[in-house]
């Protein structure tokens, strides 16, 4: 009897060790997640007036391939889902409820557009939904208090318009500015920005402001405004198509500005290159990623594994494209997100990790820019160099620039 009581305590300690270990070891998991595959959900505009952003979701697409090949992120491959929106809100809703209702996705990842975005960010905060590394930098997307769901990636408009502005203040006596954006949230954000930047003598330095819809054909009116204006200085903060017809027509014009681009349209190959690298010349922008064709980095190991990359999973890309590297970019802090959070891939577990990249620096950000976020700060990357277009590439000029 003494024995039969000593082997009954022993196997049922045996069997709470067990339990135990079982439930340290147990998996989480929400929806779209299995021991195999995870679910992540897109929206990018692969038709539409800004279907030259396009060409981010597909590199994205690749860089997943590439993960899966590799055997993808702790024992699971990614399956990408990615739909097109043509830039349209009222089909980005569309699109983002098939997402989540049908296709199950656990996240929703890096989809483009201030309008769109906004179309749909009050229902996936509801739903407790997260939704990463936003292609816009609309400083909506890094309010944590009324959107705990929702993350940007890049640096925000209104900070990349106030640091233009405080360059025209410190290097450019006697600015007279005109101003060009587009009709939309993210247009209005730029704005805001430069108004914040002038603060109280808006209204002596900006001598014109003229805005035009995402659907105009052209902006060349509001460039013959801007020029009759008087304006010696052009920001010109629109997205590619726009910011390449407003170069282009400002040379046709004579008109020779200092003229300043947003960071979402610094790209050569859909904007220098298609308003002409003479016309662009000397234009200024803001950077925070390495340039793929430039020089400086031909010996740049991320750079190289960047091309390689190019060459075997997106030959149709451009491989010199800074979209194409910015989507290296976002993909990997995805990756390094879901990689944190282990076996436990419930849709809570993503965002505390998302909001807790600590100083994450991403081999192809410009030196000493990394992404850093927690749960009061939900704007990953506020650093850039200003850089001025030089004919061919883009010339780092200033230091390392925050607010």
């Amino acid at each position: 009897m003494k024995f039969a009581t000593i082997r009954l305590l022993v196997a049922l300690a045996v069997s709470l060790a067990v339990g135990s270990t079982a439930a340290l070891a147990e998996k989480k998991y929400g929806p779209g997640v299995t021991d195999t595959e995870i679910n992540i959900g897109q929206t990018y505009p692969y038709s539409g007036p800004l279907s030259g952003y396009a060409t981010i979701a597909r590199a994205e697409a690749a860089i997943f391939a590439k993960v899966n090949a590799e055997g993808g992120i702790n024992g699971r491959k990614i399956n990408f889902i990615s739909l097109d929106d043509a830039y349209n809100p009222a089909k980005t809703v569309e699109q983002t409820r098939r997402l989540i209702e049908q296709e199950e996705v656990l996240l929703m990842f890096n989809p483009l557009g201030t309008p769109t975005s906004l179309a749909v960010i009050k229902y996936l905060n509801q739903r407790h939904i997260p939704h990463l590394f936003l292609s816009t930098g609309a400083s909506v997307f890094g309010d944590y208090r009324t959107y705990p769901w929702t993350m940007g990636l890049q640096p925000n408009y209104r900070t990349e318009a106030h640091l233009f502005v405080k360059y025209i203040l410190q290097n450019i006596p006697g600015a007279k500015v005109g101003l060009l954006y587009q009709n939309d949230d993210s247009g209005r954000d730029f704005r805001q920005g430069v108004h914040e930047g002038f603060g109280g003598q808006v209204n002596r330095f900006v001598v014109k402001e003229v805005s035009y819809e995402p659907s105009d054909p052209t902006v060349d009116s509001q460039v013959i405004s801007l020029q009759a204006s008087g304006a010696n200085v052009f920001l010109n903060l629109v997205p590619v198509k726009a910011a390449a017809q407003a170069i282009r027509k400002a040379a046709s014009l004579g008109w020779r500005p200092t003229m300043f681009v947003s960071s979402i349209s610094a790209s050569i190959e859909a904007v220098m290159k298609p308003a002409g690298v003479e016309n662009a010349k000397g234009v200024i922008s803001a950077g925070w990623l390495k340039g793929a064709d430039d020089p400086a980095w031909k010996d740049d190991p991320a750079v190289r594994d960047h091309l390689a990359f190019m060459q075997r999973y997106y030959p149709e890309g451009n491989p010199a494209e800074g979209m194409n590297v910015y989507a290296q970019i976002a993909a990997g802090a995805l990756i390094q997100v879901l990689k944190q959070c282990g076996d436990d891939l419930t849709r809570e577990n993503v965002m505390r990790q998302a909001e807790s990249l600590r100083e994450f620096a991403h081999p192809l950000l410009l030196p000493g820019i990394k992404i850093d976020t927690s749960p009061t700060d939900h704007y990953p990357i506020q650093q850039v160099r200003l850089m001025r277009f030089d004919g061919e590439r883009w010339v780092s000029f200033s230091e390392l620039l925050n607010e």
